[in-house]
């Protein structure tokens, strides 16, 4: 940074060091800014005789400029090993219909559209009756409290969840929460503020939004794997037993062949192959979510 070109203020610091971050992950922008609004905050807070320029000068002396801070954080995130192995830039990857068995990003997505069921259903009714106990006691002495009370926990709620996001979907997401309010705000000023937050709204929109996403992955998980591991164990079992139990109807040519051992060993392919693209299916599903998290739950 050249001279003179120094931020003067906490905001200007934060714009230089979002603008020295540009094109990292969301997730690592919003831990940066949170880590140094927090320490400005800290800085002003233990000198509140001094000019807030001068503060930010001795900042940038001692704890550095936004762009060497920005430096330290892509390098502490090129060393830290994040839930999957990072990508070789040589040889290039290839991506063959078979190769997904080998990515932990698939398994990872599978894993998160079974357990998404179960958080949805919990994120759903806690936000739900959290929302409107706070209307509710709105009228009320408590209801300011509840009011913070509430927020903060739908804020706990998301970073939760960006945690298992991060840990089953390889997404980056913030690893804390965002920086607190200066201890010297009234209690008025900080609900403002919680409420004119538009993550505030994206994250309670995401919670809200997890239950009906919860059961489509719910069901396109349970349905895939059930009709995959169903197939390949009940033509296996024929296959032992020598008892074919399928019946066509409209096809008996179809069924004549699937009582043979041809065909029932042609059934347990026709298992396995579902099963892969149950793999494909979990791990573009992952993606996508990934990008709803982001967008929603991180701020920046």
């Amino acid at each position: 940074m050249s001279p003179g070109t120094e931020p003067r203020t906490v905001r200007a610091y934060l714009d230089a060091l979002r603008r020295a971050l540009k094109g990292c992950s969301p997730g690592l922008i919003a831990d940066a800014l949170a880590d140094c609004e927090e320490h400005l905050n800290n800085e002003l807070a233990n000198k509140p005789g001094m000019d807030e320029a001068a503060i930010l000068a001795t900042v940038v002396e001692t704890y550095g400029s936004p762009e060497e801070i920005a430096e330290e954080y892509r390098s502490m995130e090129a060393t830290l090993s994040g839930p999957f192995p990072k990508p070789e830039p040589a040889p290039t990857r290839r991506y063959g219909f078979f190769n997904v068995v080998s990515d932990p990003r698939a398994y990872g997505a599978l894993l998160y559209m079974l357990l998404s069921l179960a958080t949805g259903v919990f994120y759903f009714a806690w936000t739900v009756a959290g929302f409107s106990m706070t209307l509710g006691f709105a009228i009320l002495i408590i209801g300011i409290p509840f009011a913070l009370l509430f927020i903060a926990s739908e804020r706990v709620l998301a970073l939760v969840e960006g945690r298992i996001v991060e840990g089953l979907l390889g997404v980056r997401m913030p690893r804390r929460l965002p920086a607190a309010a200066s201890g010297d705000e009234t209690i008025f000023v900080r609900i403002r503020d919680a409420l004119t937050d538009v993550r505030t709204w994206s994250s309670m929109f995401y919670l809200l939004l997890m239950l009906p996403l919860g059961v489509v992955y719910f069901c396109i998980a349970t349905v895939g794997l059930s009709l995959s591991f169903g197939v390949v164990y009940g033509a296996m079992w024929s296959l032992v037993t020598g008892e074919s139990h399928v019946r066509i109807d409209d096809a008996p040519w179809l069924e004549h062949l699937l009582s043979t051992a041809p065909g029932l060993i042609l059934l347990v392919l026709l298992g396995v192959l579902v099963f892969f693209v149950m793999l494909h299916v979990a791990r573009a599903v992952g993606w996508l979510h990934g990008r709803i998290a982001e967008a929603l739950l991180v701020r920046l």
